[in-house]
This record gives C-alpha cells, sequence and structure tokens, in this order.
C-alpha cells in the first residue's frame, strides 16, 4: 500500500479516485454533488476552520478531478478558497527594528515609502513600496526580511502574483505548467486539472478492445514510482484497468535519440525537445532561440505517432510523472496523436478505483527498449544517448560538444550565454525538473532524494536485454489489424 507524503497528497487522491469509482459505473453525474460527504464524511478533523470550508474545497478538488475549468486553457488553477492562509507576501519590518537615529531605509528609499510611527518603529507604506530591497539591504539589524510564499518561491519563471482578494492567480503567458508551485503550497491551493474521466470514457466504450483498441505508454519513470509492488506487477495492473496493451516510452526515446543526432549533425546547434516544460520556456521567455529547438517530437508523441499510423483507430494515453504532458497534447499538431495523459498519482487512484492491487498480480514485462531510452527518465540521459547514438551511426567529422542543464536555474543560465554568444557547446539537453523526469510533479513520492531516483533509473536501464537504440527501433511493435 502506497504512504502519501503529505495529507494534501491524500486529499487530492480521494477526490480523484472517488471521480473514478462513479465513472466507471457511469453514474458520476447522479453523485457528484455527494462525493465531499464521501471525502470527508460527518465532523471530523480538519486543518481549515470548519468542516463546511473543507467539504467546500472539496468540491473544488472534484471539479478539477473532473477536468476543472474548460475556459482556462492552463492545466494547473488555483483554488481561491484554499489559497488564504499564507502572510501577506514583500518586504516586511519585524520587531528587530530598533528606531535608529541613522534611518538608512528611509535615505535609501527611492519611493518615500518608509516612514516612523509614533513608537519610533519604521513601517512601510505598501501603497508606495515597489519591492526593490534596497531598505534591507542597508538595515544595521537585519530588521528588514522578504517573505515570500512558497508557491512564489518555487516559482521559477515568476509566472505567480497575489491579486487583490490575497489568492495567488497565474500568469499563463509565463506559466510552463511545470507543477513546482503546486508540489509546494503548503495548503493545496494550487492543484492540476485531472482528465482521467477521459480515460475512463476510452475504456467504457471500447467494448473490451473489439470496437477500438486502447493503448497505455508509459514513461520510463515508473521505475521510480509504486514501491510496495514490482514493475512488472504495476503493468499487468494497467491492463486489468482495461488497457489493452502498454508499451515503453523508452522506445519513442530511442527513435528521438537517433533522429535528434542526425538533426543536430546537419545544423550544428540544437536545444532538446524531450521536456515540454523546457520547450514552453524557449518560447516564452527567450523568442530569439525557438529556431534552434530540434523539429522533434518528444519520445512520447514520437512512439505515439509511429502507433497510429500502425492503427489510426486506436487510443493512445500516456501515464508519466508530466503535469505539462498534459499541455503538450493540447497543440494542433498532437490533437489527434495523443488521446489523454494522466500521472502516476492519478494511476494509483484509477488502481484504487477498481480495487486492483498490484502487490498481488503476476508479472508482466516490458523489454523492448534499450538501455538508452530507459535512462531518459533522468537528468544527461538525453545526453548520453546521442553520444551512443554518434557511435551507431558512425557520424564523423562532427564533435558532440553537450551542455546538460537539470533544473530551471541551470536552464537559465544556458540559454543565457546561448544568446549572449558565450555558450562552450552544441547541444542543450533541459530539464525543468529538478533530476529530470524522475523528480515531474506527478510522482507518487518526494520522500526518495532525487539521487536514488536518479540510481533506480539507471539500474531499470542497465535491465534492458536490447543492447543498441538499432535493435530497440529495429523491435518497434506491429499493431496493424
Amino acid at each position: 500500500m502506497h504512504k502519501f507524503d503529505t495529507k494534501i497528497q491524500y486529499l487530492k487522491y480521494k477526490a480523484v479516485k472517488q471521480v473514478a469509482i462513479h465513472a466507471w459505473k457511469d453514474d458520476l453525474l447522479e453523485n457528484v454533488l455527494n462525493i465531499p460527504k464521501e471525502i470527508v464524511p460527518g465532523k471530523v478533523p480538519t486543518m481549515r476552520c470548519c468542516v463546511y470550508k473543507e467539504r467546500a474545497i472539496l468540491t473544488e478538488r472534484v471539479r478539477l478531478a473532473m477536468g476543472g475549468n474548460g475556459k482556462n486553457q492552463n492545466v494547473i488553477e488555483v483554488i481561491d478558497i484554499a489559497c488564504d492562509e499564507c502572510p501577506a507576501a514583500g518586504y516586511q519590518i519585524t520587531d528587530s527594528c530598533r528606531g535608529c537615529l541613522a534611518h538608512h531605509c528611509i535615505e535609501v528609499c527611492p519611493r518615500g515609502a518608509i516612514y516612523v510611527d509614533h513608537d519610533r518603529r519604521c513601517r512601510i507604506d505598501k501603497d508606495k513600496c515597489i519591492e526593490c530591497g534596497k531598505c534591507a539591504s542597508v538595515c544595521p539589524y537585519t530588521a528588514i526580511i522578504s517573505r515570500q510564499r512558497p508557491c512564489m518561491v518555487a516559482c521559477k519563471v515568476k509566472a505567480i502574483s497575489i491579486n487583490e482578494s490575497g489568492s495567488a492567480q497565474i500568469d499563463n503567458d509565463k506559466c510552463i505548467e511545470c507543477g513546482s508551485c503546486m508540489n509546494q503550497c503548503p495548503f493545496g491551493a494550487i492543484s492540476e486539472k485531472s482528465f482521467i474521466l477521459n480515460v475512463i470514457d476510452m475504456i467504457n466504450k471500447s467494448n473490451g478492445g473489439t470496437k477500438y483498441p486502447v493503448y497505455a505508454i508509459i514513461a520510463p519513470a515508473l521505475s521510480t514510482q509504486f514501491i510496495y509492488a514490482k514493475r512488472g506487477q504495476v503493468l499487468t495492473a494497467i491492463k486489468k484497468l482495461g488497457f489493452n496493451q502498454v508499451f515503453e516510452v523508452a522506445q519513442g526515446a530511442d527513435m528521438v535519440a537517433y533522429k535528434e543526432t542526425e538533426e543536430l549533425a546537419e545544423k550544428g546547434f540544437l536545444t532538446s525537445s524531450c521536456c515540454p516544460a523546457f520547450v514552453s520556456y524557449i518560447k516564452k521567455t527567450y523568442p530569439d532561440l525557438v529556431p534552434f529547438i530540434s523539429s522533434n517530437l518528444s519520445p512520447m508523441a514520437t512512439l505515439a505517432k509511429y502507433m497510429k499510423e500502425q492503427d489510426p483507430e486506436c487510443k493512445i494515453v500516456f501515464i508519466g510523472p508530466c503535469t505539462a504532458k498534459k499541455s503538450e497534447i493540447r497543440q494542433p499538431h498532437l490533437k489527434d496523436i495523443i488521446d489523454s495523459v494522466i500521472t502516476f498519482e492519478e494511476l494509483l487512484a484509477l488502481f484504487d478505483s477498481k480495487n486492483i492491487n498490484p502487490e498481488e498480480l503476476e508479472e508482466t514485462e516490458l523489454d523492448n527498449a534499450s538501455y538508452f531510452g530507459r535512462i531518459f527518465a533522468r537528468s544527461r540521459g538525453l545526453t548520453d544517448a546521442i553520444a551512443q547514438a554518434v557511435k551507431e551511426q558512425d557520424i564523423r567529422d562532427f564533435e558532440f560538444k553537450p551542455v546538460v542543464c537539470d533544473g530551471i536555474d541551470q536552464c537559465k543560465v544556458a540559454l543565457m550565454k546561448k544568446l549572449k554568444g558565450l555558450l562552450d557547446g552544441n547541444f542543450i539537453e533541459g530539464m525543468v525538473c529538478p533530476g529530470g523526469c524522475v523528480g515531474g510533479a506527478g510522482i507518487l513520492t518526494r520522500a526518495i532524494s532525487p539521487e536514488k531516483q536518479k540510481a533506480s533509473a539507471e539500474s531499470y536501464g542497465k535491465e534492458a536485454s536490447t543492447q543498441t537504440i538499432t535493435d530497440s527501433i529495429n523491435s518497434l511493435p506491429n499493431l496493424k489489424r
């Protein structure tokens, strides 16, 4: 049985699970208003002021579990009613202020926002303050501090601000939908939309696969999930949900490694296209670098495109650790390739909604992808795969000089250097989540250190019996019926 990291993760799971239970039975519309009571029955201890507010918030969690606000294209949403406990953000003067005679803070403030009250303590007029921080830098008592909300600290692209009512708000023009803010919010006020209803509907209407097959393509980061069961048991559990077959996205990664190597050798410089949040970051923040983004689809989309060409009637669901993938599939050129996306967190809720216990099942094995395709789950995996593809394709007179970016801060530095002509490299591997996909927002637990997550991904890669990228590509599935 899975042990949840936090109560927030548990409540989110319960909302998705209850929606799924009724969706499988096709009685969701009749029961949706009662779901919050099923999640929080009666008067129970709550971290809110009362159980009624808890239920109101859970109603919003149910709404997100059912797809959220259709008018908002961002997969990350703020639950306003849950976002009311954080202190005001910005510079504040603490009780350490001694009301000194020098008043350096007043002298340095460019907007005259600091004044002395009747107790000789300095105060900040928030209507005038521009949050420049000059006052904090000169205070001899370090009495002025910058207090930031956890979501704002987590968001490295500065997409979160505070609205007039004091709730967080997301700027969709900046947001890359990585989910970092969601994982750092102490009150669970930020969450992602779930597409489980789409998945359940596809499975229910497939008539056991006789009308059309429903395939699951699973990210290699699975190797770090469901630690209470064997990987092969989890694959069997996925099939018991109603999927006709499960395929490794790692085979798509092998395909990408080959194609991206060819493109890199031809063009001389590329930024990777595997991480949708990284691609979005370039497009929104560094538009001058857009021409350098690899033209290849992500491993998910590459494999799905191949499968749709084999069987246009099939339905394909990606299962992985990434919230940004939910946005990726909405792009016009992908909308007919990937039918839905769910995270590992949502997969657990689906298992439990049908009382499927993976640890009790026999094992199903996947053994087509290479070591190099499987290690895409960790930072530097793509780089290692391209180095291997250079060897396998015998590309000569080409020096591969990769720059590996583990997390958004490193991505920012590399892209800025490229923009200024200072980058010593011809390929940027960008992974927004720390550690790579193994650190994605939709993973089941953060109790395992990034180092152990990477080690688990590495171990999974070494279990591959397919020795080369070429062998993996030659063993792609034949889905023609």
